[in-house]
C-alpha cells in the first residue's frame, strides 16, 4: 500500500459498503419483526399471507437485481448508489409507519429493490476503485458490512421486544408493546444509517473505470491518481485503454450471453447460486424453527440469534485478513467441504433427537465456515471474473441469480423440513455442499494478485 491514499481509499469503499450494511439489516429485521406484525395484520393463521411477506422483499431484490445493471452503466455507479440508499430511507420508514397489510407489502417490495441494487452495486463499485493488491480485502468489506448490518438487526430486535410472559396467548401479545409498536421500530432503525450513506454517497468519486468506459478519460485518470498517485494513473489508465474494452457503451445482455463469455458467466452464475444453496441462510430466515427443532425456547431464540450473528461478525473479520493471503480458490473449497462434513453431523444429530448447546455449536460452527470463506469470497469473484465492459450487467445478472437462489432456498425450507425433517434437510444441503466443492476443484481458477485487466486476458475465451 506504500504509495496509495490510504484513507482515501478506506473512505470510498466502507461508505460504498454502507450499501452492504443496509442489504443485511434490512434483509434480516424482518426474522425478528415476524411474530409481531403477523397478529398486529391478522395473518397468523394464514400460511399463504405468511409467506407473501417474507417473499415479498425477495420479488423486489430480483428486479433490483436485474436493473442494477443497466442503471449503474446508465448513469454511473456513483449516483446509482445514492438512488439505493434513498430508497432505503423511504421505504424502511414506509414499512413501520403503515397500518395497512397490503401498504406494507408495498413498502417491503421496495426495500427489496433497494437490497437487490445495493447487493450487486457495491462490490462491483469497490472492485473498479480498489488497487489489485487489496481488493479481495476491500471488497470483503462489502460482506462485513452485510453481517454488521444482519447482527445490527438481531440486536436491534432484540432490545426492542419486551420479553413475552411465560403465559402470554396471541392475544396479549398483540396488544403489548411487542405487537403494536416494537415492530414498527425494528423497520425504523435502519432510516438512520439510511441517512448517513445518503449523505455520504455525495462525497466519493464516481468509478474511474465507468468514467474511462464513457469516454471521460481525464476524469478517469485524476481520479485514479488521488487514489495512487500519477505514476499508478498511468499504469492503470494504459491496462484500461488495451483491455477488450474498445466500445465506448457498455455491452448488454447479447454481449454477455455469446460465446466468449460463455465460460466465465455459468462460473459466475454457479458461485453465486451456490452461495444461497449451500443453505446457510435459511439459519438466519428460519432460526426459530431450527432452534426450536433443537429444544429451546421461544424465549431464548432471540438471544441465540445474536449469538450466530456475532460470530458471523468475527469470522468475517478473518476473512478479510485471509481472502489475499490464502486466495478466493483455496477459500471457497474449504467453505464447500467444511458445510459439507457440518452439515451431515447435524443431520446425524437431529436423526438422534440430540438436543441442547452441542447444537447451538454446531450451527456456530457452520455460521463461522460460512463467514470466513463462501460469503466474502462469492461477492468478490462475483466482482473481478468479468471485464469492464461487460462488468455491470454481469454482475447484475449474477446477482439476479443470487436472489433466485435466495428465494427457492427460503420456500423450500419449510417444504423439506415439514415432508424430511430437520435431519433430512440437512442432508440435501450436504449433499449441495459437496457438489459445489468438486465444481469448485475442477472449474475455479485462483484470482488473487491479478488486475481486473490481466483477468480478463486469462479469462475470456477470444
Amino acid at each position: 500500500m506504500q504509495g496509495f491514499n490510504k484513507g482515501f481509499i478506506y473512505f470510498i469503499c466502507l461508505v460504498s459498503a454502507m450499501g452492504g450494511l443496509l442489504f443485511g439489516y434490512d434483509w434480516v429485521v424482518i426474522g425478528g419483526a415476524k411474530p409481531f406484525y403477523e397478529l398486529y395484520f391478522g395473518i397468523a393463521d394464514s400460511v399463504s399471507d405468511q409467506g407473501l411477506a417474507m417473499t415479498i422483499a425477495l420479488i423486489g431484490c430480483m428486479i433490483g437485481a436485474c436493473t442494477c445493471g443497466w442503471l449503474a452503466d446508465r448513469i454511473g455507479r456513483k449516483k446509482l448508489l445514492i438512488v439505493s440508499a434513498l430508497v432505503f430511507l423511504l421505504s424502511s420508514i414506509a414499512t413501520g409507519a403503515f397500518s395497512s397489510f397490503s401498504q406494507f407489502l408495498v413498502a417491503r417490495f421496495f426495500g427489496g429493490i433497494g437490497i437487490g441494487i445495493a447487493s450487486g452495486l457495491s462490490p462491483m463499485y469497490i472492485a473498479e476503485v480498489a488497487p489489485t493488491e487489496i481488493r479481495g480485502k476491500l471488497v470483503s468489506l462489502n460482506q462485513m458490512t452485510i453481517v454488521i448490518g444482519i447482527l445490527a438487526a438481531q440486536i436491534v430486535n432484540w432490545q426492542i421486544a419486551d420479553p413475552i410472559p411465560a403465559d402470554f396467548g396471541p392475544a396479549e401479545i398483540a396488544a403489548s408493546w411487542n405487537g403494536q409498536m416494537a415492530w414498527r421500530w425494528m423497520f425504523w432503525a435502519v432510516a438512520v444509517p439510511s441517512m448517513a450513506f445518503l449523505l455520504l454517497a455525495f462525497f466519493i468519486p464516481e468509478s474511474p473505470r465507468w468514467q474511462a468506459m464513457k469516454g471521460e478519460a481525464d476524469r478517469a485518470q485524476a481520479t485514479l491518481a488521488r487514489i495512487g498517485g500519477d505514476v499508478y494513473a498511468a499504469r492503470e489508465m494504459e491496462a484500461i485503454a488495451t483491455a477488450n474494452v474498445s466500445a465506448k457503451e457498455a455491452a448488454g445482455l447479447s454481449t454477455l450471453f455469446s460465446k466468449p463469455f460463455h465460460k466465465v458467466l455459468l462460473l459466475g452464475i454457479v458461485i453465486a447460486v451456490f452461495q444461497q444453496w449451500c443453505g446457510t441462510n435459511v439459519i438466519f430466515n428460519y432460526a426459530q424453527e431450527i432452534f426450536q427443532s433443537a429444544g429451546y425456547s421461544v424465549g431464548d431464540v432471540l438471544f441465540n440469534i445474536v449469538i450466530t450473528g456475532v460470530a458471523n461478525v468475527l469470522f468475517t473479520l478473518i476473512a478479510i485478513f485471509t481472502v489475499d493471503k490464502l486466495g478466493r480458490r483455496k477459500l471457497m473449497l474449504i467453505g464447500a467441504g467444511g458445510l459439507c462434513l457440518i452439515y451431515a453431523i447435524l443431520g446425524c444429530c437431529y436423526y438422534m433427537h440430540i438436543t441442547g448447546f452441542f447444537m447451538i455449536i454446531l450451527v456456530v460452527v457452520a455460521i463461522a465456515c460460512y463467514a470466513m470463506t463462501l460469503g466474502p469470497c462469492t461477492w468478490v469473484l462475483i466482482s473481478e471474473l468479468f471485464p469492464n465492459g461487460v462488468r455491470a450487467i454481469a454482475v447484475a445478472t449474477c446477482t439476479f441469480a443470487l436472489w433466485i437462489g435466495s428465494s427457492s432456498l427460503t420456500y423450500t425450507f419449510p417444504l423439506l423440513n415439514k415432508s424430511l425433517g430437520s435431519y433430512g434437510t440437512f442432508w440435501i444441503y450436504a449433499l449441495v455442499c459437496g457438489c459445489g466443492f468438486l465444481f469448485f476443484l475442477r472449474r475455479l481458477p485462483e484470482t488473487k494478485g491479478k488486475s481486473l485487466e490481466q483477468l480478463e486476458k486469462e479469462l475470456i475465451n477470444k
